[in-house]
């Protein structure tokens, strides 16, 4: 009964358009690209300036305990998606070079058709859907291509692995490739031997005449404009400030002698940099005026009141000074425990913030328990049609806390990886059940699967204390959690899970 009456709710406070008929809200959902949680002045972050995230957090909520889909970039996009923890959802490590029928080897492992509800669903609905950033959820010609999976307009990259380089020599525009002024050089390279890496002028040949990010942010904002008089989806998946790191001299100018600097040499694979912490700061910087920008073009149009707004990222920041990152020296995991590729906090709870200007309260803080899978019966609520929700996923609407309703508790959270070693995580409340070393690659001496880990994140936010032994109930009750919520998968197996028992295990949903 409360869900019909949130719906009657939201679908008497939607704008109402020149004709007189009801208008259902438009969604902009922009995402980052290993963003820590403590990578915007919204969260903590006191090096790096982020004007436009930070007024955006004051005009809404902002919420503490959210969680990436998973600790890298497809699967996390895939949980997004599809409403499915990563025990279920199809997608559940990277996998690059499956690529165009022909034999292209540019995109990752395409999902199935049909597979990706919240574009799909919203499209049916009557939604304009436009994506442009980075896509990772399977090639050109695929079945995960972008057109045949709910999305009208796509603009940007569709292979991950082409993303690492800012300056590419083509684009995506639909099914069409679109030439850029830059050369061809790889992502992955040492500085020259011999050249002297403190001068500017050595750098030179790892950067182009266009920005790739400036042309998506180019066709995000041209398709605002051509939908503004409907509903649309604007699913902004950036690919900043994922290495390499690379960002124009104007950007880079702003931080200039700001840090201590040693210049990155190449040494872990990605691109040289000669002032690291510069780049990282600029490339943030960057991203927080086109969001800006973006922002302003909305509100310019008379869209502000009726336009939902997201921001999150995909998984947490990188390992320390790997490819020139440092996320030490920026706080980037907000004094989390662990980075991107593992599930101690730090790699999957991600800063999020959501604004709805009359519907969320602005300038408030929530602590629920949320999840990339709950963000499609959440916006589904949201929009006033929470009966278009999909069977099967295991998303829980979360729209109740964003409108400050009391809303019970997320029962759990599931999370589980395929890379890394096979880890799996699972919350409940305040505790937390996490195990590694499920895969291990053949280098790994140890080769057990290890023993669940259990933290009070009430109590101990950084995970410094393990409690497994004190608390062995608990640690049999989440265990149980973990157990029931993976499904095999013959394309992602962790081998210490899917043994003949767990072939016998039936598929179960969270929600």
């Amino acid at each position: 009964m409360k869900t019909r009456f949130l719906a009657l709710l939201l679908t008497a406070a939607t704008c109402i358009a020149g004709d007189g008929a009801l208008r259902r809200p438009n969604i902009i959902f922009l995402l980052a690209d290993d963003l820590g949680y403590g990578d915007i002045g919204a969260f903590g972050q006191e090096k790096i300036r982020t004007p436009n995230l930070d007024q955006l957090a004051r005009d809404g909520m902002r919420l503490t305990h959210h969680y990436s889909g998973h600790n890298v970039c497809a699967p996390s996009r895939c949980v997004l998606m599809t409403g499915k923890h990563p025990g279920h959802a199809y997608i559940r490590n990277n996998r690059g070079g499956v690529g165009q029928p022909g034999g292209l080897a540019e995109g990752q492992e395409p999902v199935p058709p049909g597979e990706l509800k919240l574009p799909l669903t919203l499209r049916q609905l009557g939604y304009a859907t436009g994506a442009f950033g980075k896509w990772g959820l399977g090639a050109v010609g695929s079945s995960g291509d972008p057109n045949d999976q709910g999305i009208d307009r796509f603009f940007g990259y569709n292979d991950q692995a082409v993303a690492h380089n800012y300056y590419p020599v083509s684009l995506w525009n639909n099914r069409e490739r679109v030439p850029l002024d830059n050369p061809a050089f790889s992502a992955h390279q040492k500085f020259p031997a011999g050249a002297d890496p403190t001068k500017p002028e050595n750098y030179a040949q790892f950067r182009g005449k266009e920005y790739a990010p400036d042309r998506i942010n180019e066709a995000a904002r041209s398709f605002l404009r051509e939908n503004k008089d409907h509903p649309f989806f604007l699913y902004y998946p950036t690919t900043v400030p994922h290495l390499a790191l690379q960002v124009p001299d104007d950007s880079l100018a702003e931080y200039q002698d700001a840090f201590p600097e040693t210049p990155y040499l190449g040494e872990n694979g990605y691109l040289p940099q000669r002032t690291p912490h510069a780049a990282y700061a600029a490339m943030i910087t960057r991203l927080d005026r086109e969001i800006g920008r973006l922002l302003a073009l909305a509100d310019e149009l008379g869209l502000r009141e009726n336009t939902i707004v997201v921001f999150t990222s995909d998984n947490g920041p990188l390992w320390d000074r790997f490819g020139g990152t440092d996320a030490d020296f920026f706080n980037s995991a907000g004094g989390l425990r662990g980075r991107k590729g593992h599930y101690y906090e730090a790699g999957f709870r991600v800063p999020c913030i959501v604004r709805w200007p009359g519907k969320i309260q602005p300038g408030t803080t929530s602590e629920r328990v949320t999840g990339f899978e709950d963000w499609l019966p959440t916006l589904l609520e949201l929009i006033g049609t929470p009966e278009a929700t999909p069977r099967g996923i295991d998303g829980i609407s979360f729209a109740p806390t964003l409108l400050g309703w009391i809303q019970p508790e997320r029962p759990f959270l599931y999370r589980e990886s395929q890379g890394y070693d096979g880890q799996q995580a699972v919350r409940v409340g305040p505790w937390k059940a996490i195990r590694t070393n499920l895969h291990p690659r053949p280098s790994v001496k140890d080769k057990t699967p290890g023993q669940i880990e259990l933290y009070h994140l009430g109590s101990d936010p950084a995970e410094s204390r393990n409690l497994a032994d004190k608390h062995p109930d608990v640690v049999a009750r989440l265990a149980a959690i973990l157990e029931e919520q993976h499904v095999p998968s013959p394309l992602w197996p962790i081998s210490a899970l899917d043994g003949p028992a767990g072939a016998a295990r039936g598929r179960k949903s969270s929600r």
